[in-house]
């Protein structure tokens, strides 16, 4: 029996299939939860200044509640406060950082890091062979695809930058702090 097979006996062959009505709907998942979590969900989306009423719309609460729960987030460094009228709120790249480098100290030895670093190190050396460039950035799709499919050439680029953010972030983790500025934009 190959892995993929199912087993004969898997089904009963008298059952009928789930009713999707009986389900709960997509929105109603999202709205649910504790407030905080809500807002905390809504906050690590933020990529440019939001205003308090529209991040209470997408949190589905009052925008008093949000604008207390905004004040601690910045208060505990999670967002960026923009002061005015209205007052803003967009999430603190940095703070995620720091937790992406402490999680990755937390979970693996200093050798795991160096590890994973060496081979990061490596296949990225392969990409700049590969297209002669030092940085993704600085690859044309047009003239990659020339040697090969566009969506291969695409997909190379992708995780060609996605090895260079890894990279970045376990050396880091492995000088056991974030570097300054270089972080800042860094998505993995």
């Amino acid at each position: 029996m190959d892995l993929t097979d199912i087993p004969d006996d898997a089904y009963a062959g008298d059952e009928s299939p789930p009713d999707l009505d009986d389900l709960e709907s997509p929105d109603s998942l999202l709205k649910g939860g504790p407030i905080r979590e809500r807002l905390l969900d809504i906050v690590t989306g933020l990529r440019s200044p939001t205003k308090v009423s529209d991040i209470a719309d997408l949190a589905d609460c009052d925008p008093e509640t949000a604008r207390d729960y905004l004040e601690w987030f910045d208060g505990m460094r999670l967002v960026h406060r923009h002061d005015g009228r209205p007052v803003r709120y967009e999430r603190n790249d940095a703070y995620f950082q720091w937790r992406r480098i402490d999680r990755i100290r937390d979970e693996y030895s200093d050798q795991e890091i160096v590890e994973a670093l060496s081979d990061a190190i490596e296949q990225i050396d392969e990409y700049r062979d590969q297209f002669d460039a030092d940085d993704p950035d600085a690859v044309s799709l047009v003239e990659a695809s020339q040697d090969m499919a566009t969506e291969d050439a695409w997909e190379a680029l992708s995780e060609w930058k996605t090895l260079e953010r890894r990279a970045a972030l376990l050396d880091a983790a492995r000088r056991d702090h974030p570097t300054s500025g270089t972080l800042s934009h860094i998505d993995a």
